[in-house]
């Protein structure tokens, strides 16, 4: 019996050794394909503080929570089951799937860029309603379908990193990196939003500092929520111009993406210490640009096809 409880135990030690290990390999991997879908992150959190801009203050806070579990669920309750199957049985229709994705948010973008200068306006913004819940159902369900493509990319970019590795690590890293993408950017959505009530709070205080960075939040923020607006409807667009880019080259195109990244070299290599920056820049803009001509066709054949149902204005 002794004995038999000694070997036991010296199993139960040697599957703690492997659970360890992999564990050890599920973060070290996940730590290295999050690093990778960085870029991605930064679009989410400036696309989506403008999906609670004008809505109630009390109820940013829940919205922003709605959208964060909407986001969960995207990422392991939809993305990863199906990108775990694609990558086993269907690799090949990753990409396709992606540059999918990519020219939504080149539409939505596009759209937004009418709505700026006047020239259109999104379906998902009209009829207006005057019921809170309604509204706060909308936006939700907006926000969530845009994170849907942003989730998508985080993940597939997250996945191509580890897809020579088992499926239980696959799956693992796929499940950290979802969640950790999920709490830094509506940690910082939630931050951002409401920023403005911090400065309230604290330009209240009796000290001078206080006083002094409090209203200077509180005349700030309009202007930096306005700038994330902006800057997310940019995000739309070189994140979806990108995907459709690389996506190109992954399926054998190699214009533009190879001449974009022989640019993007030179300008990095011309510039010095800001060549990182610069290139980086230079890649970003292209990008936008291909998500201004894509979208911006996909929106102009969409509001023809609009305008040919009964009952469409003309």
């Amino acid at each position: 019996m002794p004995s038999g409880l000694i070997a036991l135990l010296d199993d139960v030690a040697g599957i703690a050794k492997l659970a360890a290990a992999s564990l050890d390999d599920v973060s070290a991997a996940a730590g290295k394909a999050g690093s990778k879908a960085a870029g991605v992150v930064i679009d989410d959190a400036a696309v989506t503080p403008k999906y609670v801009t004008g809505l109630e203050p009390s109820r940013e806070l829940p919205i922003i929570g709605k959208i964060a579990v909407g986001s969960i669920r995207n990422k392991l309750l939809l993305i990863l089951p199906v990108a775990l199957l694609l990558t086993s049985f269907a690799p090949w229709a990753l990409t396709p799937i992606l540059m999918l994705g990519g020219t939504y948010l080149c539409f939505e973008g596009a759209e937004k860029l009418l709505e700026m200068f006047g020239g259109g306006h999104h379906e998902d913004e009209a009829p207006v309603t005057d019921d809170p819940a309604h509204l706060e159902k909308k936006t939700v369900s907006g926000a969530v379908r845009t994170d849907l493509i942003l989730s998508a990319e985080i993940m597939v970019i997250a996945l191509n990193d580890v897809a020579d590795r088992p499926l239980p690590v696959q799956a693992g890293v796929l499940v950290v990196v979802g969640l950790a993408m999920t709490v830094v950017v509506y940690g910082a959505v939630g931050l951002i939003v409401k920023m403005d009530d911090i400065g309230l709070h604290m330009a209240q205080k009796s000290s001078r500092l206080s006083q002094t960075v409090g209203r200077g939040l509180v005349k700030g923020m309009p202007v930096v929520m306005a700038a994330l607006s902006v800057i997310g409807t940019f995000a739309m667009l070189w994140v979806g111009g990108g995907i459709l880019m690389h996506g190109a080259h992954e399926l054998g195109l190699h214009w533009p993406a190879v001449p974009v990244e022989h640019l993007a070299h030179a300008v990095a290599h011309a510039t010095g210490p800001l060549g990182g920056l610069l290139g980086w820049l230079t890649t970003a803009l292209i990008s936008a640009v291909i998500g201004v001509v894509v979208g911006g066709v996909v929106a102009f054949v969409l509001h023809q096809v609009a305008r040919l149902k009964p009952g469409a204005a003309h």
